[in-house]
Parts: structure tokens; C-alpha cells; sequence
């Protein structure tokens, strides 16, 4: 069995939340909990726990209590997942992760800077046994076993600057930081205003989203010209860490999102004969 991992030393963040517009100060800190435990210390330090049950989308993958909600953990939640960070105090002091530029970089270069350390616990791989798939109209979420952590996702929109696109890789910590981590989040102008109007996307800028009108990008040059499907493979890497172990399977996925990868997530929870701890 695999020793669960905290940071070595606190690290620091602060930015805009793309969906609630306010600014964010975010502290992680070491942990021998071998839990992550999330603080909002501008409410009295309540404190909430990756429970996949409290989990909820919209538009983002957020965690829900009694008391409050910390919204868009999907970024942040993957680079914890593909360090094997599974013990942290994170102090917050808003309802949102900050969104940094869109990609989970800012993330991945602070862990590399604060380094992580092992702590006197061990955690279980999860191993699926046999396949199954979560449809909803023409999207889908299909799971079947393989002796690595792979992931193939394919979209397609009516835009000439994405069209189809599709990915398909065994994802590492090599290539999570170097091919996934740095796809940013991405939306279209045309939808901005009723996502306002629903009290989404009130932080989102040209600054910290891949930006495109009815003919291409207007917020600069991408990064990868499949920047739009790699970043999708960044979500489902953040949703499927709610599981709370390490991964060996082959995740496929089209024209999905939040709401399907939690869908996913609930029917392994609810059918253990799919899967086994290792």
C-alpha cells in the first residue's frame, strides 16, 4: 500500500472566484489528519470534508453543508489527487477556489515549491473489476477496467474554433503537469450575460478563461491547439478524486460534465462488485 502525503510547508494563494466575483485568500497547510479538510475561516472556521454525498454541481463541482459551500474545487482538487495530497488543512476565506488563470498550473507550481512529505498512513488503491457507462441524452460516462489510470474524453461543439476534439492517455504526474494541468476553463461570449443573469461567471475575464466569439478566440493564443478537451480531462481528474483513493481504471467520457462525472462517481459508491481496494 501506497503512504498518504501532505505539503511540507504552508502555501499561500489568493485570487477572484470566476463564478462569485469576490476576491480569495486560500492557505494550505500540513496535516497528519489523513484527511483533506476544507476551513472557512470568514465563518467562524466550519469546517467540511470531501464527502462525494455533499457534493453538488453547477457549472462547477462544490461541496455543501448546513452551514455553507465552497464552490469551483475541481482545478485544485485535481492537482491534490495527481500529487497524492490526501492530508491538508485548507483555510479559505470565501465560498469559491480561486480561479488563478483558468488552469491548474498556479496550483501544480506551488505544491512543486512547497514540496510534499509522506505521512504514518496508508491508503488503497481502487482497481474497476468490471465495465459499466452513466448515459444522459447523447452524453456519456463509461468505465472499464485497465491496469493504469487512463482517461480518453472527446467533445464537440458547433464552434470552428473546437469542432471535435479527443484525447486518450494514461495520466501521470509527468504529463498531468506538462500536457493537462495547464488547459484553462473556457466559455463563449455569446453565453456570458445569462450566466450573469444566474449569478455565474461574475469573475470570468479574458484574463482567466479562453474567451471565444461566434468566429474564434478573442482573450489570446491557446496553449495547445485541443486546449478545450485537455481541459476537460482536467475536470473529470478533480471529480473523480471525490472517490478518495488512487485510481486503476480506464475512464472514458463524451460530451459529458460535472453532473455526469458525479453520476459516475455515485454509481461506483453504490455498486461495490464494479470495483475492489488493491
Amino acid at each position: 500500500m501506497k503512504d498518504k502525503n501532505t505539503i511540507q510547508k504552508e502555501i499561500h494563494l489568493s485570487g477572484i472566484g470566476i463564478h462569485s466575483g469576490k476576491n480569495v485568500d486560500l492557505f494550505l497547510k500540513p496535516s497528519s489528519s489523513g484527511e483533506i479538510i476544507f476551513r472557512r475561516t470568514d465563518l467562524g472556521n466550519v469546517e467540511l470534508t470531501l464527502d462525494p454525498n455533499k457534493i453538488e454541481t453547477r457549472n462547477s463541482t462544490y461541496i455543501t453543508s448546513e452551514e455553507c459551500k465552497i464552490q469551483t474545487l475541481e482545478h485544485f482538487l485535481a492537482v491534490l489527487y495527481m500529487f497524492g495530497i490526501d492530508s491538508l488543512i485548507v483555510e479559505i476565506n470565501g465560498d469559491e477556489i480561486p480561479i488563478m488563470d483558468g488552469s491548474a498550473s498556479p496550483f501544480v507550481q506551488a505544491i512543486l515549491k512547497a514540496g510534499t512529505k509522506q505521512i504514518p498512513e496508508k491508503k488503497k488503491d481502487i482497481k474497476i473489476l468490471k465495465p459499466f457507462s452513466i448515459r444522459e441524452k447523447d452524453a456519456v460516462v463509461s468505465v472499464s477496467p485497465d491496469p493504469e489510470f487512463k482517461i480518453t474524453y472527446s467533445i464537440q461543439y458547433d464552434h470552428p474554433t473546437i469542432q471535435k476534439q479527443k484525447v486518450s492517455m494514461s495520466v501521470n504526474l509527468d504529463n498531468f503537469v506538462t500536457e493537462i494541468a495547464p488547459a484553462r476553463t473556457f466559455g463563449l461570449l455569446k453565453d456570458i450575460p445569462a450566466l450573469r443573469d444566474m449569478g455565474l461567471a461574475l469573475g470570468g475575464s479574458l484574463d482567466n478563461a479562453i474567451v471565444l466569439d461566434e468566429k474564434g478566440v478573442i482573450s489570446g493564443p491557446l496553449r495547445y491547439p485541443d486546449e478545450f478537451v485537455r481541459h476537460k480531462v482536467l475536470d473529470l481528474i478533480g471529480d473523480l478524486s471525490l472517490l478518495g483513493s488512487p485510481l486503476m481504471g480506464h475512464f472514458k467520457a463524451h460530451k459529458a460534465g460535472h453532473w455526469l462525472h458525479l453520476k459516475a462517481i455515485h454509481f461506483l459508491l453504490d455498486s461495490p462488485e464494479f470495483w475492489s481496494y488493491v
